[in-house]
């Protein structure tokens, strides 16, 4: 019968008593090392930390001081738009001025030269009269040519509706009615609103020279009608017969540089004027909407705070 053999087991274990020693002075020396590591870990890790803070606030400052730049940059670029378009309705302004001049001092040298022709006192004193009306009128226009191109601000405070309308209507120089466009005004005279005064002349003096534009060679008529809203805002409304805005211009005719007036013969303009109205508005915490027909006209309406 075969028997199964078993290897014998080994007499001598010095070498397996050697190798778990060295075993577990290895596995000593790696425990040693790691809680070394690991006592070192923290320091290392917050100066990592502390590292990688110092440059995320140097990038932060660097940016706020780029975006302090260019903010900075679109104030001045602002500033000269505005200038631009003050310049642009300066020189509108001074061509009605200079056609004025003239058609006022038409009077003024017929009567001296009838005067002086006919050597009669009383002529000659009703001849200095004329004079004297006459230059007063041009005196008070160039004051509002002046007033319209001044440069600066004002500050912010309660303004009677009626007056700054009448204000920017003077500032057209040539009277409405002799381009044959009808002016009415519906505003109570109580009626305020809060805002710089300057500042809305020159959005008034905008929408009135617009649609006088719009209205020219025919028959037209422009109503400025203000009613309140409520206790805060009031509502102002500039209504002309002129010829209309096409539906596809109306959402863009507040952008900068867009004009429908390119389309209009005889008629010219760089797209800045109502883009400046908006802002201006938008400043005194209102807003400015538009409505228009082709063929039938366009209506303007501002709301602002009424300063109550």
């Amino acid at each position: 019968m075969q028997k199964t053999r078993v290897p014998p087991k080994p007499r001598h274990k010095s070498p397996d008593t050697h190798e778990n020693t060295d075993t577990a002075s290895g596995q000593s020396a790696s425990q040693s090392a790691d809680q070394s590591h690991v006592s070192r870990s923290p320091h290392i890790s917050g100066s990592t930390h502390s590292a990688k803070s110092s440059q995320l606030n140097t990038t932060e400052l660097r940016l706020q001081e780029q975006f302090d730049q260019l903010e900075a940059q679109f104030d001045l670029l602002k500033d000269q738009t505005r200038q631009a378009q003050r310049l642009a309705s300066l020189g509108t302004a001074a061509t009605m001025l200079a056609h004025e001049f003239n058609n006022l001092m038409s009077p003024v040298v017929g009567y001296a030269q009838y005067a002086i022709d006919s050597q009669d006192p009383e002529l000659m004193a009703k001849a200095l009269r004329i004079t004297l009306k006459q230059t007063g009128i041009m005196t008070a226009m160039s004051d509002r040519i002046l007033g319209l191109a001044a440069n600066e601000s004002g500050s912010v405070q309660r303004v009677n509706i009626k007056e700054a309308i009448n204000d920017a209507r003077e500032c057209l120089i040539r009277d409405l009615s002799k381009d044959n466009i009808e002016f009415v005004t519906d505003i109570d005279e109580s009626l305020t609103f809060l805002a710089d005064p300057r500042q809305m002349q020159q959005v008034f003096f905008n929408l009135l020279s617009n649609a006088r534009q719009a209205i020219q060679h025919r028959h037209g008529r422009l109503t400025i009608t203000a009613q309140r809203i409520d206790d805060e805002m009031v509502s102002i409304s500039f209504r002309d017969n002129g010829s209309g805005i096409p539906e596809g211009s109306l959402d863009a005719i507040f952008q900068e540089f867009y004009t429908t007036k390119k389309d209009r013969p005889g008629k010219s303009g760089i797209g800045l004027g109502l883009s400046m109205c908006r802002d201006i508005i938008e400043e005194h915490r209102g807003t400015i909407q538009v409505s228009s027909t082709v063929g039938e006209g366009t209506i303007f309406t501002i709301k602002l705070p009424s300063g109550d």
